[in-house]
């Protein structure tokens, strides 16, 4: 069953709510790093962030940006998560240029994108292997298709099973090549956030609740997972 759930009564409510989650994860400390997910929900949410009165209470100057997964397109294409991205919050923002970590799609091939993401990730990190007691992001928002997966991790594909590598080429799951990071990556997280919203994605919760099995349902942080969702996600109506 899943634990450390949060019910808000509308997308609008959920987008607020989540706002508040992610400023107070990352207001302590020093550096911060946060992984982006793509998707309307998450939109919302980087929409209310660039904005008053949240925006004068992200730390921007602390925070890098990343993303779980990303379609192998141009970053102006109308389907990039980054290109999203940079519309609803990074190019409205006081965001520091040196603080965003797109996937580089303009490289060859997806395996060379996936790469080249790998290595953004260790050089950030400081370290070439993942240490349980070092989260690689404080805080990483996914989403949660009605098939089950997340990030790019669909039903059946062989990284679902990778152990090592921290990004992959998903090639064949959608008509479109992705990069996705793979669960060691995903789960180096302080806090992993499923944001859900709509009752179409009833049925896949209940799938997760009966313990079948489904890429989302294999992410297990090394810190904790919450589950933030409105109303008709959870009630189905």
């Amino acid at each position: 069953m899943r634990e450390n759930v949060t019910i808000a009564e509308n997308p609008e409510r959920l987008a607020e709510q989540a706002a508040e989650f992610l400023i107070e994860a990352v207001s302590t400390g020093g550096r911060r790093s946060v992984c982006l997910s793509g998707g309307s929900t998450p939109k919302r949410l980087y929409e209310l962030l660039a904005s008053p009165p949240y925006r004068d209470r992200v730390p921007w100057d602390r925070v890098h940006w990343f993303w779980g997964d990303e379609r192998f397109v141009p970053p102006d294409h109308p389907d990039s998560n980054y290109g999203m991205t940079r519309r609803a919050m990074l190019a409205v923002a006081p965001v520091p240029p040196g603080h965003v970590h797109p996937v580089p799609t303009t490289l060859g091939t997806p395996e060379e994108a996936a790469a080249a993401y790998e290595r953004t990730l260790k050089d950030y990190y400081g370290r070439a292997e993942l240490d349980p007691g070092q989260p690689l992001f404080d805080v990483t928002l996914l989403g949660l298709g009605e098939d089950g997966h997340t990030a790019s991790l669909f039903p059946g594909v062989a990284a679902l099973d990778e152990k090592e590598s921290w990004t992959a080429a998903i090639i064949g799951a959608k008509p479109e090549p992705r990069i996705s990071l793979t669960l060691p990556a995903l789960d180096s997280s302080r806090h992993v956030v499923f944001l859900v919203a709509g009752k179409a994605k009833f049925p896949v919760l209940q799938r997760l609740d009966q313990g079948e099995d489904l890429p989302a349902g294999r992410v297990r942080p090394i810190g904790t997972l919450h589950w933030m969702m409105d109303r008709s996600a959870e009630t189905g109506s």
